[in-house]
């Protein structure tokens, strides 16, 4: 199918700004405004949204106020919940306060594991199972997230095989309900996004596979549609544009959620999102983090936002009018 007519086909829209967002801030935002914005990108009509991490608050102290957030927001039926979760102490942490999904995250770099997890991926592994076991206990499905699945800043390509294999051992051996592919650093291009995507969907047709895109290099609209046509429909994306990841030298923010949902609606794609809502929520994003955001539809608007004509038009359209009517001669 050509990714310029998406005949209705539904898309699903992951939001992750409040979490992979927010946790790359410098400055604090103060809690009750993070339940605030997670309030408000709830009445979206978003799949899931990525509340926060629970993480150890010397490491991420963006988002040492985890429990506080999960246990206070508004939950809108049929949205989904999520929880990063390091290691087993977080995913007690998070089942305590009831995510509804917990995801894991390893790298499938060796580098990368190191320098973000400061653990090798054998020893990510071995955690991330006790994880699971304590997610199994009390029902509660498990995501993979795997990092630098399309290139590392450290090593360079990681190989397919790489990625499938550790995709593999989540799925098969730990009984992962879903894997996202992450372009953590925005190395990602479309031909090799394509040919991931249809190995693993060819693979594991009924696991749910999501795609995390970073726009470090401008692709990231164009690595969306490339999934899409490979059988992709599950998306991570961050209201705003805002977010990164600090251990990978050079990252820029996720792919923007309004500016995803709004070129997916102009294909004819259905993303159930209320777009000028999601809109309203990033507008309030530069006040919150005092700075600006990379949101080009807030700074631009939607396509056919239309601004007023100069007042004075109709007086120009008659002068103009009137120029056409003058005799040849008088020009």
């Amino acid at each position: 199918m050509s990714s310029w007519n998406g005949n209705h086909q539904r898309i699903y829209m992951n939001e992750v700004g409040p979490r992979d967002g927010l946790q790359a801030e410098a400055a604090f935002v103060p809690t009750a405004e993070k339940i605030s914005l997670v309030n408000a990108l709830s009445r979206t009509g978003l799949n899931k949204i990525e509340v926060t991490a629970f993480v150890s608050a010397q490491a991420i102290p963006a988002l040492r106020d985890a429990e506080i957030v999960m246990r206070e927001i508004e939950r809108a039926p049929g949205v989904k919940y999520a929880a990063l979760v390091p290691n087993a102490r977080g995913a007690e942490r998070a089942i305590d306060g009831h995510a509804d999904e917990l995801n894991l995250v390893m790298s499938a770099s060796e580098s990368h594991n190191l320098s973000n997890l400061r653990m090798t991926r054998e020893q990510s592994y071995r955690s991330l199972q006790q994880v699971s076991r304590l997610a199994d206990a009390v029902k509660i499905p498990v995501n993979i997230s795997l990092s630098c699945a399309f290139g590392c800043p450290m090593e360079g390509d990681v190989s397919e095989e790489t990625v499938l294999e550790w995709s593999s051992r989540f799925i098969e051996e730990t009984g992962a309900h879903g894997v996202t592919l992450c372009d953590t650093t925005g190395m990602a291009y479309p031909g090799q996004v394509a040919r991931l995507t249809e190995l693993f969907a060819r693979r594991w047709p009924g696991i749910e596979l999501t795609l995390h895109f970073h726009n470090t290099r401008g692709m990231g609209l164009a690595n969306v549609l490339a999934a899409i046509d490979s059988g992709a429909s599950r998306f991570d994306a961050s209201v705003g544009g805002i977010g990164g990841c600090p251990y990978a030298p050079g990252a820029s923010g996720n792919v923007c959620s309004e500016e995803i949902v709004h070129a997916l609606e102009l294909m004819g794609y259905d993303t159930g999102v209320n777009l000028e809502a999601l809109t309203l929520a990033s507008t309030r994003l530069p006040s919150l983090l005092g700075h600006d955001i990379p949101s080009q539809i807030v700074k631009a608007g939607r396509r056919l936002d239309l601004h007023p004509a100069p007042p004075d038009l109709p007086a120009i359209r008659e002068r103009a009018v009137n120029r056409e009517r003058l005799p040849e001669t008088r020009r």
